[in-house]
């Protein structure tokens, strides 16, 4: 039998602190405090245990691709010639030094990684292809989907 990872039990306090930072990590301890029905120091207390037990990972500011003139979005699906670790790893470490790769997949299914790509125009897109994806060693094939309208993006997880 497998030893399953055992998850954090939160209590309702936990949750309304990651809910509330979720959607406003630049709130104040007061304002979290009051949010969460403590007093500031438990609450700061209560924050500080998250981000050391890694439940908090960091706080990130969001900005509008469209507005920093990232005018393209577009999923690539990318297939190797062999699923190996040597292969498998060397495209990982490639794949980490390009900014427009906003994620990366490991995939299982029709091919082996999932990349999503935002790009100024669609010949800067054609460029990340041709010149850069389409050179990393062991790529067998590229298949991409342009986005034409973003209908849902979030980054608050659910959290009962």
């Amino acid at each position: 039998m497998r030893n399953k990872r055992k998850l954090p039990e939160f209590d309702p306090f936990d949750i309304r602190l990651l809910n509330r930072l979720q959607n406003d990590a630049r709130i104040t301890n007061v304002a979290l405090a009051e949010a969460a029905n403590l007093s500031p120091a438990p609450c700061l207390r209560r924050v500080r245990d998250l981000e050391a037990s890694g439940v908090i990972r960091g706080y990130v500011t969001l900005l509008d691709p469209e507005a920093l003139g990232l005018d393209v979005s577009v999923f690539i699906q990318v297939s190797l010639e062999k699923q190996v670790g040597q292969a498998l790893r060397a495209f990982e470490e490639i794949i980490e030094g390009y900014p427009e790769v906003m994620e990366c997949y490991l995939m299982t299914g029709d091919s082996d990684y999932l990349l999503r790509v935002v790009a100024r125009d669609l010949k800067a897109l054609q460029g990340f292809i041709v010149d850069r994806l389409a050179k990393i060693p062991h790529v067998a094939s590229i298949r991409s989907s342009i986005t034409l309208k973003q209908v849902k993006y979030k980054t608050a997880l659910p959290i009962d």
